[in-house]
């Protein structure tokens, strides 16, 4: 099993406003929900309660994740077949949603055949399918307790997640994640950035040719599959990137998550941006006459951010509402 988070694009503003954007991996089963712990006192007893809360419920951060309905079958096979998920701990069944003891020496080993004799079945399940002409939105879904996610996040506000997901009482695997992703913010130097220029992920020097236009488009569509390859492992031609943004943003409502990645520094030149969060004025823009501080914040395109404009928040019906 793996779990890792490398570093795609980390960019810091004058602000001192840093956003990484990573890109992880790691069981599919955390991807939606992971345990947080409170705990209620009822006259003299404390209960324990149980509230599930998954990585994409973080609304401090931007991402997008490989999606089971576009891998190749042969592929995902493979990749269970390679690198299957199991899970870090096996607990000893108890009432309750939680397990306290856990499962060790012959009795853990048992576990761990059984769950992979699973996986195994699952695959013959799945190569019948594929045989039988199901499409790969159905058949991927028999092996997806035994499959990874990639996922591509980005965010300037991280304090919260890896409070509650670097704790002890944190799921293994959520744990071991969040501290992954730790280790590569504080083992990456941000790149500074100035005004007009952009937090690209996925963009290297090769691309260098493109125009800044064609840089955002093909980081956007990068983003969208969560890689510099397409599903297939094959590196993209420009105009391969160029069709798929063209895809994600031709038909109303827009695909638009994957524009959430590509940022710029705001104009705002002042120390406490959350100042200026105070002082918005209807329309999105800060006023502050007479402060002393300078003026120029677009905070209405910052969507998630904090001190960047968002691609996305420049796009016309970026967002659906109701009317």
């Amino acid at each position: 099993m793996t779990i890792s988070a490398k570093m795609i694009c980390d960019s810091i503003s004058q602000q001192n406003i840093r956003l990484p954007t990573l890109q992880c991996r790691y069981p599919k089963f955390i991807h939606g929900e992971a345990k947080t712990h409170r705990k209620m006192r009822i006259a003299d007893k404390v209960y324990e309660l149980l509230e599930e809360v998954g990585f994409m419920d973080f609304p401090e951060f931007s991402r997008n994740a490989s999606s089971s309905r576009a891998i190749p079958v042969t592929r995902l096979i493979q990749d269970v077949l390679d690198d299957p998920v199991i899970p870090i701990e096996f607990g000893r069944n108890r009432p309750g949603m939680q397990a306290i003891e856990l499962l060790h020496g012959e009795d853990l080993l048992a576990a761990k055949r059984t769950w992979l004799l699973a996986r195994d079945r699952a695959v013959d399940s799945a190569r019948d399918l594929l045989e039988q002409g199901v499409h790969k939105q159905i058949v991927n879904r028999i092996i997806e307790p035994w499959c990874h996610i990639n996922v591509v996040v980005t965010a300037t506000e991280w304090a919260n997640f890896f409070a509650l997901r670097r704790h002890k009482d944190a799921q293994p695997e959520m744990k071991a994640l969040a501290d992954s992703m730790w280790e590569a913010q504080q083992t990456s130097t941000p790149k500074l950035l100035l005004l007009n220029e952009w937090h690209l992920p996925y963009i290297t020097d090769e691309q260098n040719t493109y125009t800044l236009e064609e840089k955002i488009r093909v980081s956007v569509a990068r983003c969208a599959r969560v890689s510099y390859l397409t599903q297939e492992g094959k590196v993209p031609s420009l105009d391969e990137d160029l069709a798929l943004y063209d895809r994600l943003f031709k038909y109303v409502p827009l695909h638009a998550s994957p524009a959430e990645h590509q940022a710029k520094p705001d104009e705002m030149v002042i120390k406490d941006l959350r100042y200026a969060y105070a002082n918005m004025d209807p329309t999105g823009k800060v006023s502050m006459a007479g402060t002393g501080k300078p003026t120029g914040a677009v905070p209405n395109q910052h969507g998630n951010f904090v001190g960047w404009c968002q691609y996305r928040k420049m796009l016309p019906d970026e967002y659906i509402a109701d009317r």
